[in-house]
């Protein structure tokens, strides 16, 4: 068994569907009765926020300089979310691969497989679709404002633990447990290759959101996060595209690619750590799907200029 693995097990951070007990989205909700007004329900449950959040980007920041799997031990996860409430994302999330194949047909025919970084990186900023438009945006604001009065305080957990690690940690994890079955010096390739492409993913999501100025969903409503300060006029922190989901979308297609038996816990993950950006009101769908498209053309790009597979 992986070090993940063993960390994030059924019974443990699984939920199965079939389980009886209550999920974090489900868990606390009375039943029978008249469900609280939405703006008491959110102000509480941001309190909340705060009080559990606390913990894990502290135990975080006093590990900073340690290992993914020495910061994952130190803070393990709860319990996530069950595979019910990630179905309607996750759907979205995978109908980004084929115009993510055929986005990257343009660059293929223009060029060599060789790595070309800083000329893709400027040629996928041009490529990739902007956000909708503003209706669409906040219509899908509206379904973030009812997602956040389901949240439940076993939720909050799950996504601030989400939040901390699923933007490197992770899948760093899932890299390092991959470099344990082949010889070392492909493995340290590998994983060299992982964190070079999250760094790119970061990079051209941070540009692209600076471009779009696409407010994330709780500084156009502060009451979503009353433990986030939005003082008037604010216009960011950026969402468009989606970094957490740019880097899951990139690591899940380049891990799998190595170890295909291993995609449906890899795809697991980055579903859940994309679910828990929009129930936290850090992003709405659009942003997910918008860096789940950049992240898939990013790994395409690595496997094909480093991993030598055949360009999609």
């Amino acid at each position: 068994m992986t070090d993940l693995q063993h960390t994030i097990r059924p019974g443990k951070g699984v939920q199965r569907e079939n389980n009886t007990t209550p999920s974090p989205a489900t868990a606390g909700t009375p039943t029978g009765r008249r469900r609280p007004r939405r703006f008491v329900v959110v102000a509480v449950l941001a309190i909340l926020a705060v009080l559990v959040g606390a913990v894990g980007p502290w135990v975080y920041g006093a590990l900073a300089g340690s290992s993914p799997k020495s910061r994952i031990a130190a803070d393990p996860p709860p319990a996530l979310f069950p595979g019910t409430a990630l179905a309607p994302l996750g759907a979205r999330i995978d109908a980004q691969a084929a115009p993510a194949h055929r986005l990257m047909a343009g660059w293929w025919a223009s060029n060599d497989t060789r790595p070309h970084d800083a000329a893709f990186a400027g040629w996928v900023k041009r490529t990739l679709p902007g956000p909708p438009t503003a209706a669409a945006r906040a219509a899908e604001l509206h379904q973030v404002q009812e997602l956040a009065v389901t949240r439940t305080t076993a939720g909050v957990a799950a996504a601030t633990w989400l939040e901390t690690f699923g933007k490197k940690d992770i899948w760093k994890l899932y890299a390092h447990d991959q470099a344990e079955l082949v010889p070392s010096a492909t493995g340290e390739t590998r994983k060299q290759q992982l964190k070079d492409m999250l760094s790119m993913s970061k990079t051209v999501a941070d540009a692209l959101g600076t471009r779009y100025q696409q407010s994330a969903p709780y500084v156009l409503d502060p009451t979503l996060r009353t433990d986030h300060t939005v003082t008037k006029g604010q216009l960011c922190p950026c969402s468009y595209p989606s970094r957490h989901a740019a880097a899951s979308a990139a690591a899940r297609t380049y891990l799998s690619a190595y170890a295909p038996h291993m995609d449906a816990q890899y795809h697991w993950m980055q579903d859940e750590i994309a679910y828990s950006r929009v129930y936290m009101a850090g992003h709405v769908p659009s942003d997910i799907t918008g860096g789940t498209l950049l992240g898939d053309m990013i790994a395409d790009y690595f496997l094909v200029t480093r991993g030598h597979h055949n360009p999609s």
